[in-house]
């Protein structure tokens, strides 16, 4: 598999590590994750992360690394957010903390980090970046930068141009929420209460109701979720995506529950691997994944599914009528009486949540007390009625299977056991051709049954146990068949199992960044979009040719007619008055949004350039 730039230049596809990126809320989900088949993960320190709500202690985080780092997982850490001058010299101290455990990489947001004296760490850009541009992106790989982490409204052919004139790892958004909102250009949550997205308080103001209505007061669209996105579901795309340059393959979540995290990453596992044995690709990690369970993107929190701008503009990916989780389509109510309804299907169980839209086109729930064949007793028969759709949000008995389930993930090895004059060796050899070597002398009695004796030791030699291995083949190629204790053998296996370990640790490799170097930023003069908080920042851009005409929206006083979010949804593309779909339908290029308080945005459409834009109306 090869991509060709426009320069004739080859990438081959082939020399790349592909690796499944699963977010992690704390050391409990994050060792779960690794055990469903991540390849990486990134999980949040207790401060600065863009998600304040999932932090973890640097003890936590040790733990997570030490266990990772066995199975070649690497773990990023979240420092994402964008941070005052008091702020930047407790980053510094971090970083070299996180450094010296052993840390894979940052993913930072704020500019003014690289001004510091920090450790040759492996420097991710966030999505927060706003890594909008080809030309961007070329100066976070010439400045030092490792990786960028994609746009979540990046097409297949935006990211195939970026991959073919850069050289930087590509890591892109497969599953899960969508931002409404450029990432790192949204400041509604700050306008609203003081709850900054850039500093990791986001307030989700995308999942609340909003009225539409023209610059003279005429309704369009009232109390809809008019800025409330479908999830992310990109698992047909991924061949595509690697045809494209993409390494990184990043499920969204870190407030997510273990539940969500195990089955996802699971899926995608499954469907990453499958593409990868096609086409002999290099996995990132090591370690063959085991689960009792059949993954299901259906079963577990999704608000319905979309694609979003992977193949450039689409219809249907708003959830105007819902932000809760959707779930599975179960079947249409048949009947109702009193306290119970039947379905045309039977498959709902005790426990569980279901979902159906209102007579006021409003996705409202209930949950399940019991069931009898085709019939069910919920906790509120309030708004069922015959013909109802009925949609399952809460899979009782899946998720049971999932908390429950039992993840296994083991290196694999192999054993051989040889001879020589004095002794017998054994070796134990791992996929990266670590070799551990135990050595014992030829004291013990020759065996009397020798095809049972060798039969003992394949079998004894062949336990994993608890241990991170599997032993895929013993090969045992000695004249002398010795007796040996089966105690003994376990003894021996053991021995092999703790050196092995403590080898993999030992050569781990650990990725060593390039100097952080001064190049000319694209773009040259720069205002409150830049997100610049603190001096460190504003010297980083000054150096490389910019000029600062204002800190970020966070540091002002007043954020009076200030663009509040810029996005590549449109709401008239969503209700079908685009236009271009509907000229007839043809509404001005700027309209009134209003939220539940009555309070009033300008939206403004540029269709040249396919965006729309949102500001404060005072």
């Amino acid at each position: 598999m090869y991509l060709k730039s426009d320069k004739g230049l080859k990438t081959n596809l082939k020399t790349a590590e592909y690796e499944l990126l699963v977010p992690a809320n704390n050391k409990i989900t994050a060792i779960n994750a690794i055990k469903a088949g991540a390849d990486a993960i990134y999980i949040g320190y207790s401060k600065y992360g863009a998600r304040v709500q999932a932090g973890n202690s640097i003890e936590d985080i040790i733990e997570v690394i030490n266990f990772a780092h066995l199975y070649r997982v690497k773990v990023y850490i979240t420092l994402n957010t964008i941070l005052k001058d008091e702020e930047i010299l407790n980053i510094e101290n971090l970083i070299w903390k996180l450094y010296k455990i052993h840390a894979d990489g940052i993913i930072i947001q704020d500019m003014g980090i690289l001004n510091c004296d920090i450790p040759p760490i492996a420097i991710i850009a966030s999505t927060q970046c706003h890594n909008n541009s080809l030309e961007k992106i070329q100066f976070l790989e010439k400045t030092g930068f490792k990786r960028v982490i994609l746009p979540r409204e990046s097409t297949l052919k935006e990211i195939k141009n970026i991959s073919q004139n850069t050289n930087i790892e590509l890591e892109c958004f497969i599953h899960g929420a969508l931002c409404v909102s450029y990432s790192g250009q949204c400041y509604l949550s700050y306008e609203i209460g003081k709850r900054s997205a850039n500093r990791g308080e986001c307030a989700q103001p995308c999942r609340k109701k909003y009225s539409l209505y023209t610059t003279d007061g005429k309704p369009i669209v009232k109390n809809k979720y008019l800025l409330s996105l479908k999830d992310l579901n990109l698992s047909k795309r991924l061949e595509e995506l690697i045809q494209s340059g993409i390494t990184s393959f990043k499920i969204e979540g870190r407030l997510k529950p273990d539940s969500y995290v195990i089955n996802t990453c699971a899926y995608y596992r499954q469907a990453l691997d499958k593409i990868l044995n096609v086409y002999n690709l290099k996995r990132a990690s090591s370690g063959i994944t085991y689960f009792d369970f059949e993954p299901d993107l259906n079963k577990t929190f999704n608000r319905g599914y979309c694609e979003f701008n992977i193949d450039g503009k689409k219809s249907n990916i708003s959830s105007f009528d819902y932000t809760s989780s959707l779930g599975e389509f179960i079947g249409n109510v048949k009947e109702v009486k009193k306290n119970y309804f039947s379905l045309n299907t039977n498959i709902l169980n005790n426990g569980d949540g279901i979902c159906f839209f209102n007579e006021n086109k409003e996705l409202t729930g209930t949950n399940i007390n019991t069931t009898e064949n085709d019939k069910v007793f919920p906790a509120s028969i309030k708004g069922i009625h015959s013909g109802i759709k009925i949609y399952r949000n809460y899979n009782k008995e899946f998720d049971d299977e999932l908390k429950n389930s039992n993840l296994i993930r083991k290196i694999p090895v192999k054993i051989r056991l040889r001879e020589s004059y004095n002794d017998y060796i054994f070796f134990m050899t791992d996929d990266e051709n670590n070799c551990a070597i135990y050595m014992t002398n030829k004291n013990y009695e020759e065996a009397i049954n020798k095809e049972k004796a060798i039969n003992t030791l394949e079998i004894q030699l062949a336990k994993s146990g608890e241990t991170e291995f599997k032993v895929i083949e013993t090969d045992i190629n000695i004249t002398k068949i010795p007796f040996i204790k089966v105690s003994t053998i376990n003894e021996i296996r053991r021995q092999l199992t703790s050196q092995l370990t403590r080898l993999r640790k030992k050569n781990y490799k650990k990725y060593i960044s390039k100097p952080i170097k001064k190049v000319d930023y694209p773009i040259k003069e720069l205002d409150y979009k830049a997100n610049i908080y603190n001096k460190q920042a504003e010297k980083f851009y000054a150096e490389r040719g910019c000029k600062i005409q204002e800190y970020a929206l966070e540091a002002q006083k007043s954020i009076k007619n200030k663009e509040l979010m810029i996005s590549k949804y449109c709401i008239k593309n969503q209700l079908g008055i685009c236009p271009k779909q509907n000229p007839v339908k043809n509404y001005p290029k700027t309209l009134i949004l209003k939220d539940e308080f009555n309070k009033e945005y300008i939206v403004e459409f540029v269709c040249k350039d396919c965006v729309m834009k949102i500001r404060s109306k005072n």
